[in-house]
């Protein structure tokens, strides 16, 4: 019987990115490994239903920079698992001896870690897990450990695929914080002899499926595809090679074992990730939609490209990345307007990303004394969207599942609101012994306002 890797979060970036990277390998002749997909939540089962009313096959549209279009039938799933409250099938897949590998996508806010990586007890959903619930990652593996743990099923290796920083490292962190909160020693000792948690770096921009998305592949291929995806075509996977129950042949996808994925995600969470955020942030003060619009203004592009060079580049410069022409390759790679990516999707979980994205090379300028402004300008950007908020002048959803309304409302009605958000702890504690910081975003978002009024919304 084949080994079985699970994956929870069937979303499209999952479709685009991993699921990809294992067809490749059936596409080789592995057959030695099987990949299964389940939702922990119960807002996507269109996917889950149109995978299953499609023999599990979908479409993948991949699109260069140069506008060269390639379409590839995807086959990798063995099984997909519906959504039922209680997540019983998906907790007993876990379970299963033959499942050797679960790995997950719940996006930077599904890890409710506060500034000190520790455990944001007081949402919701944590709050229901603590007392046995299955609404976060931790809920769910830790349903799927204990059964694994009474049952001898075996090793497993635990696999976040998502951009978060050390993000194996933080999620194993968290996982034994839950299981201590739950009084279960007992999991956290089968967790420390039975399972790893590898660091990952994942890379391929995946916009949501647009509409028109399935009448392009069909006029393109002739199919008929109820839940299309499309991506870029550049594709970048690098895993730290610590797998407890053995593993497919990564490799003959492109995929990059690694000792250590450090110096990758510094470059790609800060340089990518955190100008991704930046243009967004300032494609919305200019009404735009689309990341490549923002990419292609020529003063937006200049401020993301200056955070880069005069902030990013100095803090991580001899990690043995030529971070100069990654930079190059990353703002390039925002210009492709055959990618059309949302605002609303980049904007999406801000304040999470502050927090894993920029917040390392905000402290990194200031103890290692780098020009700040670049870094602090998306600081002041997300004060500036705040105040968007406040007023009705986002004219899209915006979704952050650690957004604190009360919070935001207590910086906007501030007497000094900069001040205020200053003080934020979970976003800015560790620059306490830099006043400079308070000066500098001062500055810099007395530049965003100005900058606002010159184009009104």
């Amino acid at each position: 019987m084949a080994s079985i890797w699970l994956h929870l979060g069937l979303g499209s970036f999952h479709r685009a990115h991993q699921a990809y990277a294992f067809n490749e390998l059936l596409k080789q002749g592995e057959t030695g490994w099987a990949l299964e997909a389940g939702n922990i939540r119960d807002d996507a089962e269109f996917t889950v239903q149109g995978l299953i009313g499609q023999n599990l096959s979908y479409t993948l549209e991949t699109v260069s920079p140069e506008g060269e279009r390639q379409y590839h039938t995807i086959k990798a799933f063995s099984k997909v698992i519906p959504y039922v409250k209680g997540l019983t099938p998906l907790i007993d897949e876990g379970a299963r001896p033959e499942t050797r590998i679960i790995s997950f996508t719940v996006t930077e806010a599904g890890y409710y870690l506060d500034e000190n990586l520790k455990l944001m007890q007081g949402q919701s959903a944590v709050a229901e897990d603590l007392k046995g619930g299955v609404n976060t990652i931790y809920g769910v593996v830790a349903a799927m450990l204990r059964r694994r743990m009474a049952t001898n099923a075996g090793d497993v290796t635990l696999l976040c695929c998502d951009n978060v920083r050390e993000n194996g490292a933080k999620f194993e962190k968290g996982l034994k914080e839950f299981l201590t909160l739950r009084g279960e020693s007992d999991v956290i000792a089968f967790m420390d002899e039975h399972t790893t948690c590898p660091n990952t770096m994942v890379d391929r921009i995946t916009p949501r499926p647009a509409p028109a998305l399935k009448d392009e592949i069909k006029a393109a291929t002739g199919i008929e595809d109820a839940v299309p995806v499309m991506s870029e075509s550049f594709f970048q996977w690098v895993i730290e090679d610590r797998f407890k129950a053995g593993r497919p042949s990564l490799e003959k996808a492109g995929v990059e074992m690694v000792a250590s994925v450090t110096a990758y995600e510094d470059a790609k969470l800060r340089i990518l990730n955190a100008s991704h955020t930046c243009l967004a942030l300032l494609g919305v003060i200019k009404g735009y939609n689309y990341v490549f619009e923002c990419a292609r203004d020529p003063e937006l592009y200049s401020l993301t490209y200056d955070y880069v060079t005069n902030s990013v580049i100095p803090c991580i410069e001899g990690h043995g990345i030529d971070v100069e022409a990654y930079r190059d390759v990353v703002l390039s790679r925002f210009k492709n307007d055959h990618i059309r990516d949302t605002l609303q999707r980049i904007c999406q979980d801000s304040f999470s990303k502050l927090i894993n994205f920029v917040k390392p090379t905000l402290v990194d300028c200031y103890v290692k004394g780098v020009d700040p402004q670049g870094v602090v300008l998306i600081a002041a950007l997300y004060l500036n969207f705040l105040f968007y908020l406040k007023d009705g002048k986002v004219d899209f959803e915006y979704q952050d599942s650690s957004f604190d309304k009360a919070w935001a409302l207590s910086v906007t009605e501030a007497a000094d609101p900069v001040a205020a958000y200053a003080a934020t702890e979970l976003l800015f504690g560790e620059l306490k012994p830099y006043p400079r910081f308070v000066e500098d975003l001062r500055e810099r978002y007395a530049f965003v306002k100005a900058y606002a009024q010159k184009h009104p919304l």
